[in-house]
């Protein structure tokens, strides 16, 4: 698995809260990064960005994250934790796919999918980003699954379920598809249901890069065909999904306290960040 490129929440006003709250939660974790705006965790070795203030929307279930289990009662341990001033959405039971599966909303609004897996292999990686393509954007997990791959190195499909006439769903919209870019695992899926969300930015996607070039490519791409730049390094693809495209070196640079000002001055003046313009802040 690799940690360039992962998950950042916007919790508005209580990221040391919440930051507490899911290494209580999930355990095996801690606090690796923090700062006034930003902390960043360490969940079971992954890496989990919390934003203090930005985005004025809401965390909603168009993006979730499974997270797997090996047994029924680790699964009840988190599905415990997290219900507590949360919302089920779908209830903690077994099902088909999963000796003990449970969907919901936790109390900073931020969704999971709690999997007891009966083959390890099949999930690697412990947490992985779902996507559901709803409103518009249904029926277009397969062709983003596609230009997700294409674009990013270390890239594979790991097997795409699409929907039987039985589900009650268009057969070619796919119930279930596992991906890795970066060598991190995401999945998605499509929904036809009326439910009201799509994606937004109080959920996006973090990506290290190690050169200008890489952040070049990636703001190019994602950018290109109705995708639009917002600032500081954000973007929002032609799906509506935000990415912060930044600098590996970035933390490295707002280290001292007062060299940070400087370059968070020149930072908020950009879109696309420009490495060697925040290196001579």
């Amino acid at each position: 698995m690799n940690n360039s490129i992962y998950p950042c929440l916007c919790i508005k006003g209580m990221i040391q809260e919440a930051a507490a709250y899911y290494v209580g939660c999930f355990g095996n974790g801690k606090i690796i990064q923090e700062m006034p705006f930003v902390i960043q965790i360490d969940l079971s070795g992954q890496k989990f960005m919390l934003l203090n203030d930005g985005p004025a929307a809401s965390p909603n279930p168009s993006i979730s994250f499974m997270v797997t289990s090996e047994n029924a009662e680790e699964t009840e341990h988190y599905w415990n934790k997290l219900i507590t001033e949360g919302i089920p959405l779908m209830p903690l039971d077994s099902y088909d796919w999963s000796p003990k599966y449970g969907w919901l909303q936790d109390k900073y609004g931020v969704s999971w999918q709690l999997y007891t897996t009966q083959d390890k292999s099949d999930t690697p990686q412990k947490f992985c980003p779902t996507l559901m393509f709803t409103g518009t954007n249904a029926g277009k997990a397969a062709q983003a699954i596609q230009f997700y791959t294409d674009l990013f190195p270390e890239s594979s499909i790991h097997g795409i379920l699409n929907y039987s006439q039985k589900d009650g769903e268009r057969p070619e919209f796919v119930k279930h598809a596992q991906f890795k870019i970066k060598d991190f695992s995401v999945m998605a899926m499509d929904s036809s249901a009326d439910h009201g969300f799509g994606f937004n930015d109080a959920i996006s996607m973090v990506v290290e890069c190690d050169s200008q070039n890489e952040i070049d490519r990636y703001w190019e791409k994602l950018t290109a065909d109705g995708g639009k730049e917002v600032a500081c390094g954000w973007l929002t693809d032609k799906y509506g999904i935000s990415w912060q495209i930044i600098p590996k070196a970035l933390p490295g640079l707002i280290k001292d306290p007062e060299r940070a000002q400087r370059v968070m001055g020149a930072l908020m003046q950009m879109k696309k960040l420009v490495i060697a313009d925040l290196e001579n802040a």
